[in-house]
């Protein structure tokens, strides 16, 4: 059986980013507890070339980006929340891909914002968003307000709880997944 390919992508455009470390902690406790090694992606790497109206027009390094989550068994979703959405350019690599590559994957969705008022960004902007292209997002989605995440120190309890119960049911899709595939 072969590795399986997950790719975190944050829709964040700078580093360090907090939505970036709750990426990088669910990739780091898939790795802990199901051996899943996660690569971690976000605008920085598709650069400026991601400004592309069309897939033909993206760059080399936007065009990797694209690829890598078309590509993905799997995905961790991190998305920094502004105005009580996602940012543009977040959607914008969505727009670029074809609707049935994502069809039946797994998907754990993250939002980072900077408060509790954006805590429905999970439920009524990124569920529905990868509900189109018919992909199977974990129950357990993790939000956690910009205070809750401090660089070099561990997870709030509460957050810690739900990324947990968040990368079981990540692990079981894609296990069922591959199962399914053999």
């Amino acid at each position: 059986m072969r590795t399986s390919r997950i790719v975190g992508f944050c829709g964040n455009s700078w580093r360090p980013a907090k939505s970036r470390m709750l990426v990088e902690a669910v990739a780091a406790d898939l790795q802990a507890q199901h051996g899943l090694k996660t690569t971690v992606l976000d605008l920085v790497d598709a650069g400026c070339g991601i400004a592309g109206f069309t897939r033909t027009a993206l760059d080399d390094n936007a065009r990797a980006v694209v690829e890598a989550i078309e590509q993905a068994d799997g995905l961790v979703i991190g998305c920094p929340v502004f105005q009580g959405s996602y940012p543009g350019l977040f959607k914008h690599i969505f727009d670029l891909i074809e609707p049935s590559v994502l069809r039946n994957r797994p998907v754990l969705l993250t939002a980072v914002g900077g408060g509790l008022r954006h805590s429905l960004v999970v439920e009524h902007q990124l569920r529905p968003l990868f509900g189109f292209f018919e992909a199977c997002t974990v129950s357990t989605a993790i939000y956690a307000s910009s205070g809750e995440i401090v660089p070099g120190e561990p997870l709030a309890p509460m957050t810690a709880a739900r990324l947990a119960n968040a990368v079981e049911q990540f692990a079981s899709l894609l296990s069922g997944r591959q199962e399914a595939a053999a």
